[in-house]
């Protein structure tokens, strides 16, 4: 290239990087303060910052900012193409008091969860392009409601949302809410939600083509849960790169299951113990401070789940690593649908997953008579409990493991199981290989107890504790298997009761 040339193309290089500029620049911009919003944390704001978002949105769009201050609000009414834009040293402060957060209007789509009205601190219903970034803090104050336990944010039927970089703290209830929502991007958040009931991180319920990454979640309910309350499947997810840290359920697929899961891949995340120093959950005693579960696959209201991947996951002192249960409770998402059919669970892979110091609960998965959670593939998983058992403190027998079908889909159900690794019923199709376990003080029961099992395989397993136990795995109803025996077991195999 000649000299002329490359002056030519640094010409052409510098005029696309000066209307890029310009166009960045040249973004409305509306701050909040130019609406009477004062950030003492004292002032109710309200008023002032639904201004400044009408006002941007009748300008065609562009970004509402809240500047350095504490600007206390009720419920912030979103509009189409508006950003509001939480700036460093920000708070947008929720008020304590209900009266500021008035019941929404019910929305078209109609889901379970709905059945006492919306509320929220940021709310929006049938928008596009809308988003919610910055690097200040929201915060829900939560503590101070006993009743009407407004959301975070909550967006039902919106397209193209974004929330991007924001702090978010102590929700009245869940949160952050998206219900039946499409083409969603929420990434580099920090959720820490320790102050009321219910407190989730993150619910995505109902959605279509949503990612979320790069997240640090520290919980009292639920950390990451995938839900599906209405008529809409939530589908075509993808979760990565999170830090969680939950009472609760870390990373949970399912519970409200009306619409169904397909097309969701999870993967690169650590789950841990909560920094909250309380000893129990606001939820109640039963929930262990250190978590209850780090994976939860469930489906209890029909619904089929689908197509499922979990991938590269880091589990410490979580009382169960995995828990997978198919259920008939039957919730209907809404009084006037009709009683939901029992669901499905297939096509599900589980891999790399690398637990330790997990309570003595034990991994299930667990379908119903006559209904069978079918083609399970768990691959390259480490699972090693604590231990230091007895015989008085873990269920005996599989026989006193109830099936619990209209119960409480939860992973401690049955206490701890009669297995240390893998309780397995009412299943057809599971595949478990490469698979490494042992406890690190004495653990009694047989690691693996399979019930109504047609067509399980273990192969290439690897126990490393001192001392195992009387038998690898008991059979009972199990047709075509294969079970290879563990390296370092120098026990039993095998028993069939």
């Amino acid at each position: 290239m000649n000299q002329k040339s490359k002056i030519k193309n640094r010409k052409w290089i510098l005029l696309i990087f000066l209307t890029l500029s310009s166009y960045a620049y040249s973004q409305t911009v509306f701050n909040i303060t130019a609406h009477g919003a004062v950030g003492d944390g004292v002032t109710l704001n309200t008023t002032a910052i639904n201004a400044a978002i009408t006002a941007c949105n009748a300008a065609g769009g562009g970004r509402v900012v809240v500047p350095a201050g504490v600007f206390r609000s009720g419920t912030i009414l979103m509009k189409n193409n508006v950003e509001l834009h939480i700036e460093m040293g920000a708070t947008l402060l929720g008020s304590g008091s209900v009266s500021d957060y008035p019941p929404q209007p019910p929305p078209d789509y109609r889901a379970h969860s709905d059945t006492d009205g919306w509320y929220a601190l940021i709310y929006g219903e049938g928008l596009s392009n809308i988003a919610v970034t910055g690097l200040g803090t929201i915060d829900g104050n939560g503590a101070s409601f006993t009743d009407r336990f407004p959301r975070g944010i909550l967006f039902i039927s919106c397209k193209q949302i974004r929330v991007d970089g924001v702090r978010m703290v102590s929700s009245g209830s869940r949160m952050q809410h998206y219900l039946d929502c499409e083409d969603v991007l929420v990434n580099k958040i920090e959720v820490y939600n320790h102050s009321n009931k219910n407190n989730n991180g993150i619910d995505i319920d109902g959605c279509r083509r949503f990612v979320f990454s790069n997240a640090i979640i520290d919980t009292d309910y639920d950390g990451i849960v995938i839900k599906s309350s209405g008529s809409a499947p939530t589908e075509d997810v993808t979760i990565v790169n999170c830090v969680i840290s939950s009472r609760h359920n870390a990373i949970r697929v399912g519970d409200v299951s009306a619409g169904g899961f397909r097309n969701i891949a999870i993967g690169n995340c650590v789950v841990k113990h909560t920094r909250d120093t309380r000893t129990t959950s606001l939820m109640g005693a039963d929930i262990p401070n250190n978590g209850l579960s780090a994976i939860t696959l469930e489906v209890v209201d029909g619904g089929v789940m689908e197509s499922i991947s979990i991938n590269n996951i880091v589990i410490e002192d979580v009382e169960c690593p995995l828990f997978i249960w198919l259920g008939n409770r039957g919730w209907k998402p809404t009084a006037s649908a009709p009683e939901p059919p029992v669901g499905k669970i297939r096509n599900i892979t589980i891999s790399n997953i690398a637990a330790y110091r997990t309570g003595n609960v034990g991994g299930s998965i667990t379908g119903l008579p006559t209904h069978y959670i079918e083609n399970l593939t768990i691959d390259n998983v480490q699972f090693f409990n604590r231990g230091g058992l007895d015989g008085g403190n873990y269920t005996a027998t599989h026989q006193g493991v109830s099936e619990n079908d209209k119960g409480n889909a939860v992973a401690n159900w049955a206490g701890n199981l009669p297995s240390s690794v893998f309780f397995i019923r009412h299943v057809k199709n599971l595949s478990i290989n490469n698979l490494m376990f042992g406890s690190d003080a004495n653990d009694p029961r047989i690691p693996v107890i399979a019930v109504d099992v047609d067509r399980l395989r273990i192969g290439k397993s690897t126990f490393s504790s001192a001392t195992p136990p009387s038998h690898f795995v008991l059979l009972e109803e199990v047709s075509d298997f294969n079970i290879e025996k563990p390296l370092g077991w120098g026990a039993s195999q095998v028993i069939k009761d």
